[in-house]
C-alpha cells in the first residue's frame, strides 16, 4: 500500500496537469482568419496607431470600429520602435486575445507604416469614482486564467513592468464598459504610485475619456 502511494500521487498530478484547457484561445489575425467582420486582403489588420497612454490600433469603421491594445510576446511591449508611427496608418499581424469589451493584438513583428492618417478624437466624460482592480491588459484579455484577483498579482506586476498596458477592471460597468485603460493624470502610462495596489480591491478617482472604442481612466493616486 505504502509502496504504491507515490505512483498514485504521480498519476494524479499528471491528470491535473493535462486537465486545464489552453487559457488564451488565440485567433490569428491573418487573411485566412481575419478579425470578426473585418476581412483584409493581406495578412494582418490595418488601422491607425496611437501611442498614448499605450500603443493602440484603431481599426474598422462605423459599427465595426474596434480598438485593440498592442503587446509583444511574453510579458513585453510591442516589438520595434513605434515613436515615429504615432497617428499613422499601419498594418500589424499577430494573434488576438479578447474577453468582454477588451481585446489585444499580440504582435510577432513590428507594424508596417502605410501613411499618415487622422487619429480618433478624444471625448472627455467627466470625473468618476470607480471601485475595481488594477490588472495587466494581456492577462485580463484572456491571456491567463485567472487573469485577475490577488492570486494573479505577481504575474500582473511583471506584465506591467514589461510594458503591457494597464487596465482597471471595474466592479460595475461604467457606460457599458467593465474594462478601462488605466492612465496617469497626464494621460501617459500608469504611474509608479499605483503599482503597490495591483491586484487589490481599491477605489480610485479621476477623469474618464473615450478614445476610439475604449474608455481611458486617468486615475489619481489615493491620498
Amino acid at each position: 500500500m505504502a509502496f504504491g502511494l507515490p505512483f498514485a500521487l504521480l498519476g494524479f498530478g499528471l491528470v491535473l496537469g493535462l486537465a486545464p484547457q489552453d487559457p488564451a484561445g488565440p485567433r490569428f489575425a491573418t487573411a485566412d482568419t481575419p478579425l470578426p467582420a473585418l476581412p483584409t486582403p493581406e495578412p494582418g489588420v490595418t488601422g491607425v496607431l496611437t501611442l498614448r497612454p499605450y500603443p493602440l490600433l484603431h481599426i474598422g469603421a462605423g459599427s465595426d470600429k474596434r480598438t485593440l491594445l498592442l503587446a509583444g510576446d511574453g510579458k513585453q511591449r510591442p516589438p520595434g520602435d513605434l515613436a515615429g508611427l504615432d497617428g499613422q496608418r499601419v498594418t500589424a499581424a499577430g494573434f488576438l486575445l479578447s474577453r468582454g469589451d477588451i481585446a489585444m493584438l499580440v504582435l510577432g513583428a513590428p507594424p508596417v507604416a502605410r501613411g499618415d492618417s487622422a487619429p480618433p478624437p478624444r471625448e472627455f466624460l467627466g470625473r468618476w469614482r470607480i471601485t475595481g482592480e488594477i490588472c495587466d491588459g494581456k492577462c485580463a484579455a484572456d491571456g491567463m486564467r485567472p487573469g485577475t484577483g490577488i492570486a494573479h498579482r505577481a504575474c500582473a506586476a511583471l506584465c506591467l513592468d514589461g510594458g503591457i498596458p494597464a487596465v482597471f477592471v471595474s466592479e460595475a460597468p461604467l457606460l457599458g464598459h467593465a474594462y478601462l485603460l488605466l492612465a496617469s493624470t497626464e494621460g501617459g502610462p500608469m504611474g509608479p504610485a499605483l503599482r503597490p495596489l495591483i491586484g487589490r480591491r481599491i477605489t480610485l478617482e479621476g477623469q474618464v475619456e473615450r478614445l476610439g472604442r475604449l474608455l481611458v481612466f486617468r486615475a489619481e493616486p489615493p491620498a
